[in-house]
């Protein structure tokens, strides 16, 4: 069975997503036959590489919040992301552009790296507070999960991935996910949001029944 996941780097959600969906393959009978395969999708594609503005500020200005409303959003984001087993920072948050963090998973993805190298982004950022907008910060992050300096450091001077980038997230527009993180099972059920690890566990349940009905 494959498992495609289409989410972003700093998305609050999608981490804590993640850790349910994880916490379900862990109960999954067939997890050793379960492909997971990450996905793209950019949050704010216009973004500059690196953002210095606090949580609390973008809150605000997004979605029109008073000061205390968006601290309280915040708070309640850290205590569910607490819930999970995460240590969210988000007053130390450094947003940026995400299009060079997505194609540093694609390229740990042609070594077996891809789940690897997205769970050391989601951590450098939302624990961190690491910019993963920028190359430098970037190289060093795909360094620790075993890629090679050098292969890094040439997909920064090319063009490498973009277009596999741009794919995927067309693609998700196509199958009407509008936010993320976004599950495809085996392409033929989707399960959208952050839902809880029961949800996934059914919903592995339900397509492995359907692909593997005894004959």
């Amino acid at each position: 069975m494959k498992v495609e996941i289409w989410s972003d780097v700093v998305c609050p959600w999608c981490y804590v997503g993640k850790r349910e969906f994880e916490a379900a393959l862990a109960e999954f009978e067939h997890a050793d036959e379960v492909e997971v395969v990450w996905r793209a999708f950019e949050l704010d594609p216009s973004s500059p590489p690196v953002r210095d503005l606090p949580m609390d500020v973008v809150l605000q200005r997004k979605y029109g919040m008073t000061a205390e409303a968006a601290r309280e959003a915040n708070e309640r984001m850290t205590k569910l992301a607490a819930s999970v087993g995460l240590a969210y920072h988000l007053d130390k948050v450094r947003m940026g552009n995400t299009l060079p963090a997505h194609r540093l998973i694609h390229l740990a993805a042609t070594h077996q790296l891809g789940g690897v190298m997205k769970e050391r982004l989601l951590r450098a950022y939302f624990t961190e507070g690491q910019a993963i907008g920028d190359p430098a910060v970037l190289t060093e992050l795909g360094v620790d999960v075993g890629l090679g300096r050098g292969e890094i450091e040439e997909l920064w001077s090319s063009e490498r991935f973009v277009d596999e980038v741009r794919a995927e997230e067309a693609r998700a527009g196509e199958l009407g996910a509008t936010g993320v993180p976004f599950f495809l099972y085996d392409s033929m059920l989707a399960v959208p949001g952050a839902q809880p690890h029961d949800v996934h566990l059914r919903a592995l349940r339900r397509v492995w029944d359907r692909t593997h009905v005894s004959s």
